[in-house]
């Protein structure tokens, strides 16, 4: 049956680019855009675990996919069948410790294998492949995964932690200058450190500053619709009226 409907699901691709204007139109650069948007809306269904949201989204971006495909086969690059043929081989040349003779005592050996595989494929860096165009904190814990699979690492979170505290402390000493050109590289290592924190307690940056960032939504919302209770528009008030309703929101929202 999956067979069968991605089949159907290529077919209605290749119908839509002869059949549609919009979709013949289209281009890799002109949908790359509405890619990432679908990818982030996988990301978000995931997030508030709805499960029926997950599956229309995993379906949007699967189009995208098979769309990319298309429009590259229509161009003479290559077909969804090259794509599909290319991840097949990669997975199995990935996991020789499945699909060959290779032991392995657990998954560190298991990303030192992943690592050392792809610099056989051609790499000339662990660090090569992390996208430019991740969100800062994503792409810092993708860089410092690859480096620790490879040993380049902290010993233990303690260290980790420090290393956090001394880059507050040089930030705290440069901030009597705001106009201090060294200011802002400071805060990037800030964010680096803690980004590497997050990785020795297991979270993921990006999804902890989504969740803050939602939490942050709603709390001032409250706000916002107690003052709309009040007939006022938050434009008329005050520091000292918000600040109240902020600290009221921590236990509704």
């Amino acid at each position: 049956m999956p067979k069968e409907k991605f089949a159907e699901l290529i077919e209605i691709m290749n119908r839509l680019r002869v059949e549609c204007p919009w979709d013949r139109e289209q281009t890799n650069d002109s949908i790359k855009d509405a890619t990432l948007e679908e990818a982030y809306e996988v990301i978000e269904a995931i997030d508030d675990k709805d499960f029926d949201e997950l599956k229309k989204e995993l379906g949007d971006l699967l189009l995208h996919v098979v769309f990319h495909s298309k429009i590259a086969e229509d161009e003479g690059h290559f077909s969804i069948e090259d794509v599909i043929s290319g991840i097949t081989e990669k997975l199995i040349r990935r996991h020789p410790h499945v699909f060959g003779d290779t032991v392995v005592n657990g998954n560190k050996d298991i990303e030192m294998n992943w690592e050392k595989i792809k610099l056989q494929e051609g790499r000339t860096s662990v660090v090569e492949g992390v996208p430019k165009n991740l969100p800062g904190l994503n792409r810092a814990f993708r860089l410092q995964q690859k480096a620790a699979k490879v040993g380049f690492d902290w010993e233990n979170k303690e260290d980790v932690w420090k290393k956090v505290k001394e880059e507050l402390d040089e930030i705290e000493e440069l901030s009597h200058d705001e106009n201090n050109p060294n200011l802002e590289a400071e805060i990037g290592d800030l964010l680096f450190s803690i980004a590497n924190y997050c990785r020795f307690v297991k979270v993921s940056p990006e999804s902890a500053l989504r969740l803050t960032n939602e939490k942050f939504i709603k709390r001032f919302t409250y706000i916002e619709d107690r003052l709309r209770e009040k007939g006022k528009a938050i434009t008329d008030s005050n520091l000292e009226e918000m600040d109240k309703y902020w600290e009221e929101s921590k236990s509704k929202v």
